[in-house]
């Protein structure tokens, strides 16, 4: 696997590529062909969102690519070895974009065939930036939407091979330009050939509420689909940024309801998907957290097995929850919803605050966000019973959580104030958080010490770690008040 960052150029068939000396050491031409089989399903689901599926023969990557946009110009390229097949996709990359998919059959729907000619720029042994010269022949396979035709062109591309010199890919395009060539429109050859739909959304008035928050839930919908490749590879974070994504769609359809109505039964489905990934993310965090808390205890004071109690024996159970997201990410009721999140984004139901300048509607639905985070604070300090006080606060964590994503999706549009408001909010959450965290790592500690008790283990160790999680968990909650109190004022000069 690996990430591509890449410029893209358009040419004509007479194209001469520049002297390109002086930049770095120059090795090339080098010629190959290319042959490459392009996979997607009949009405081009993958093409649609800039997803890349092909079997390519020749040159030094001969192989399955599948390439998975990230952001403008750069992509995540995961390879598999070449296989006799032709028809047969490889299981491992099917199963990771059946978030587009969705149960449709995938198919050969292109071939591209390319002589290639490529330059590389080296400093020494190190490869910096690959210029490759391509000229293309595109044949586009028949299917029930479209005929069989042929189309020819000519592109360059230019990706960098070292993180580190971004500034000399930015030089070489400029010499490119220079030389006559020009910044290709297509995300690749695929979209260049077979010319895709994107995904549909809606249409609404420019500058109105509608179109603020439409164009915020159809972001949080590409943060979601591009989590699940990760998410079925088990990929670092992965878990918590589709828990994020899932998260932020439902604050954002209960904040602005009156923007984009009738989505509760959306909620509730993201509610299940975001509870699905939960198991696992809860797993990682609880053990990755145990993992740095016996970091910090001295060797001779660790007592028993407990790390694997903490460490293995969590990871066996965070495994299994990974097994049962990927069965929920491949049912009927996850593709159901990824179909009505595209249907959210291209035909939503909007409400008359839809039709209003966003500066104005917008504004006082994230001041209306504030206002329940004060008014769940005011209800929780209102009970005497102290349990049940705590168990009141954690609804002030989630009004500052819905308040938190309600100011972040605000942000790009109403300006500095709502990062602002969106990072007061954040910081109550997270004091918030650092004492609830506490609080459920104690519970936690307490069944683990039980466990090894009934098992017959010293169980000095747990003790000592239940000790260092109170304390952490009292600073926070003695520190609560003073950021109460400076984020109430803070947050008064804004709204």
């Amino acid at each position: 696997m690996g990430i591509e960052i890449e410029d893209k150029f358009d040419v004509p068939q007479e194209y001469a590529i520049p002297n390109l000396s002086g930049l770095a050491d120059v090795e090339g031409p080098r010629s190959y062909q290319l042959v490459a089989l392009y996979y997607d399903t009949p009405d081009l689901r993958l093409a649609a969102r800039g997803v890349t599926l092909r079997r390519r023969r020749g040159g030094h990557d001969a192989g399955w690519h599948l390439k998975l946009p990230k952001a403008k110009g750069v992509r995540q390229e995961i390879t598999h070895p070449l296989t006799r097949s032709t028809k047969i996709v490889p299981p491992e990359l099917a199963e990771l974009v059946r978030a587009y998919t969705r149960g449709a059959d995938l198919q050969v729907v292109a071939e591209l065939d390319t002589r290639r000619s490529v330059t590389v720029l080296h400093d020494g042994e190190t490869r910096l930036v690959e210029i490759a010269d391509d000229r293309v022949k595109g044949t586009v396979y028949p299917r029930e939407s479209a005929e069989e035709r042929v189309v020819r062109w000519r592109e360059v591309e230019a990706e960098l091979l070292d993180d580190s010199r971004q500034a000399l890919l930015a030089k070489v395009g400029k010499r490119l330009r220079k030389a006559g060539a020009t910044a290709s429109e297509a995300t690749s050859k695929l979209a260049k050939l077979l010319e895709p739909t994107p995904p549909a959304k809606a249409r609404t008035a420019p500058g109105s509420a509608g179109e603020i928050v439409v164009d915020y839930l159809a972001s949080q919908v590409n943060a979601l689909l591009s989590q699940d490749p990760r998410v079925r590879r088990a990929e670092d974070d992965a878990v918590h940024q589709m828990r994020v994504a899932c998260r932020r769609l439902r604050s954002a359809m209960k904040a602005f309801k009156t923007v984009v109505v009738d989505t509760e039964q959306l909620q509730e489905e993201l509610q299940w998907l975001g509870n699905v990934l939960g198991e696992a993310r809860d797993l990682e965090v609880t053990r990755a957290r145990f993992t740095k808390l016996l970091a910090r205890v001295a060797p001779e004071l660790i007592i028993g097995p407990i790390h694997t109690r903490l460490g293995t024996d969590l990871l066996t159970r965070e495994q299994e929850a990974y097994v049962r997201i990927k069965e929920a990410l491949s049912g009927d009721r996850y593709y159901a919803l990824l179909n009505a999140l595209d249907d959210l984004v291209a035909e939503p139901k909007l409400g008359k605050a839809a039709a209003k300048p966003a500066q104005e509607r917008l504004s006082a639905i994230a001041a209306a966000g504030w206002n329940r985070v004060t008014r769940a604070y005011d209800s929780a300090q209102a009970i005497e019973d102290l349990e049940r006080r705590e168990i009141a606060m954690h609804d002030v964590r989630k009004a500052a959580k819905r308040a938190r994503y309600t100011a972040e999706a605000l942000a790009p549009t109403l300006g500095k104030d709502m990062a602002k408001l969106a990072k007061l909010a954040e910081d109550i959450q997270e004091v918030l958080g650092t004492h609830q965290d506490g609080v459920v790592a104690q519970e936690t500690l307490a069944k683990e010490a039980e466990s090894a008790r009934q098992a017959g283990e010293d169980t000095f160790t747990y003790g000592l770690l239940v000790g260092i999680e109170r304390n952490i968990a009292e600073r926070a909650h003695a520190d609560f008040p003073r950021v109460w109190a400076e984020t109430v004022k803070a947050v008064g000069k804004l709204l």
